[in-house]
């Protein structure tokens, strides 16, 4: 079994166990043992052999057709996202998806650094932090260029954790990192391996093997003098496997008015980290 099948065939047999019969269409056997979809039901629904199949989930190195994918996201009722890991799992991977930089270019810096009056913060694909703005360090102190956002996340207090946003952001994340990462990266190893170790809620999102890339969502985040504040962040996509993340307030929302007092201080000359730890 070579990692490249083995990694496909764990995905298959973590997304069949994730369907009931029942969402499929298939009646429920009230002597039934299997709490997911049973192999023979997967390749019913594929429109494929039982023992090709079970080839499939046994890591056997078979070259999968597209037709057959194509039956196999049916079967396991994917959405584009995780059907998009699926083909990228079973079919060749083009030259292009090994690029990955850890430099953000000067334009793409410059850029940025424009956006003063927003927190924008630029990664990569292993959730690697390369740059922060000056409002990005003020109000999320945590977020610093050489961190991890997945370490970051999972190491919040108890209470943090509790929260329905991070419960949300934190599953985002392990998808995020499934589904841009490349298996054979030391540092995407390093980071799972890690946080494995030490965290049971980060095994138990990252064995549901959930893929989807960071688009949009929400944080909520405490800042002196303001309190608890929800900021909507949309992730941009930028050339060599890189991603910005920008924090955009509602207007009249809270998260407009922790900006705007961020920015009178920047006014009167406090740095803004000094301010938000005031």
């Amino acid at each position: 079994m070579s990692p490249h099948s083995d990694r496909f065939a764990h995905y298959l047999k973590a997304r069949r166990a994730q369907l009931s019969p029942e969402d499929v269409g298939f009646p429920r056997d009230s002597g039934r043992r299997v709490s997911g979809l049973k192999r023979e039901e997967v390749a019913e629904l594929a429109g494929i052999s039982l023992e090709y199949y079970v080839r499939l989930e046994q890591g056997q190195d078979y070259q999968v057709s597209e037709p057959v994918l194509a039956g196999l996201t049916r079967a396991l009722m994917l959405d584009a996202d995780a059907a998009t890991y699926l083909y990228r799992l079973a079919l060749p991977e083009p030259p292009t998806f090994q690029s990955n930089t850890t430099e953000v270019s000067v334009l793409v810096r410059h850029l940025a650094e424009t956006w003063s009056d927003v927190p924008v913060s630029i990664g990569d694909r292993n959730l690697d932090t390369l740059f922060v703005n000056d409002l990005s360090r003020a109000i999320f102190p945590a977020m610093k260029v050489g961190g991890n956002s997945a370490l970051a996340i999972f190491s919040v207090p108890a209470e943090v954790r509790g929260l329905a946003t991070w419960q949300n952001l934190a599953r985002s994340c392990v998808a995020a990192l499934r589904f841009n990462g490349d298996p054979t990266d030391p540092r995407l190893q390093a980071i799972v391996g890690e946080l494995s170790v030490r965290d049971p809620q980060f095994r138990e999102m990252w064995a549901d093997h959930e893929a989807k890339p960071l688009t949009s969502g929400p944080i909520e985040v405490f800042i002196a003098d303001v309190g608890l504040v929800e900021f909507e962040w949309q992730v941009l996509n930028v050339p060599g496997g890189l991603f910005m993340a920008v924090w955009i307030p509602a207007p009249g929302s809270l998260a407009a008015e922790a900006i705007a007092r961020m920015r009178e201080r920047r006014s009167s000359n406090v740095p803004l980290a000094e301010a938000q730890a005031s």
